[in-house]
């Protein structure tokens, strides 16, 4: 059909009808999550990224150098409306042979290149890249505070309604898994604990979820607890 229309009928397609496709099909998945309204209330507008240097910047004023940049990258917080399971949350395991952060569970994301248009785009790019998430099947709902990771990284979270027919392809060389888990489970505080580690000659404490199957914790479990705790404070 492609080869057979006029350019005219080409530019229609893709500057009209198929963003308009695109827009109906994000404002139905926006409607089937039973969270959105309260979502909405607290988070970030996606007209507006967060400022500032990120939630937990002063926890690490002694692991970054004061003197380099912090360098700017997005994550995806998909979450995904189940008819029989309720809200899930989308996570994948990295391959363990990644430089930063192998063989953690993340949220898919990474640094913002130059190309990107803005922090949502980088977000859907890179979902496509390491789990070959369309962004035609991503409703982006807002943003959660930046978070500073101590591999030098300032995070900008996007959270977007995943559609519950998309199926992961994960990209081997960067993913290992993705998994689901239940959204009310990780917003419950009891299923969150801190954990005392050494890093770097010194005790610190970071958030690790109680989950079974695998190990939550770290900057995925400290963005989780954010949403968590903008939910609390907006009720």
């Amino acid at each position: 059909v492609w080869s057979t229309m006029a350019d005219a009928q080409r530019r229609t397609l893709m500057e009209t009808v198929l963003p308009e496709r695109q827009r109906h099909h994000h404002a139905s998945l926006l409607q089937r999550l039973a969270e959105g309204d309260a979502l909405r209330r607290v988070l970030h507008p996606l007209p507006s990224p967060p400022q500032g240097p990120g939630w937990n910047r002063s926890e690490l004023s002694d692991l970054l150098p004061s003197s380099s940049p912090l360098a700017e990258a997005a994550v995806l917080v998909g979450l995904v409306p189940r008819a029989d399971a309720g809200t899930q949350v989308l996570l994948t395991l990295r391959t363990d042979g990644l430089r930063n952060h192998g063989g953690q569970v993340s949220f898919p994301g990474g640094r913002i290149e130059a190309d990107d248009a803005d922090v949502v785009q980088a977000a859907l790019r890179e979902s496509r890249e390491e789990i070959a998430l369309p962004a035609a099947q991503a409703a982006p709902l807002g943003y959660l505070d930046a978070f500073v990771t101590i591999s030098g990284f300032r995070v900008t979270p996007v959270v977007a309604v995943v559609d519950p027919d998309y199926v992961p392809r994960p990209h081997p060389d960067e993913v290992a898994a993705v998994f689901e888990v239940p959204f009310d489970y990780l917003m419950a505080p009891e299923h969150l604990r801190q954990v005392e580690i050494e890093f770097r000659g010194r005790p610190r404490s970071v958030l690790e979820y109680d989950w079974p199957q695998h190990r939550i914790w770290g900057a995925t479990a400290a963005i989780l607890y954010n949403l968590r705790r903008r939910l609390e404070e907006g009720a």
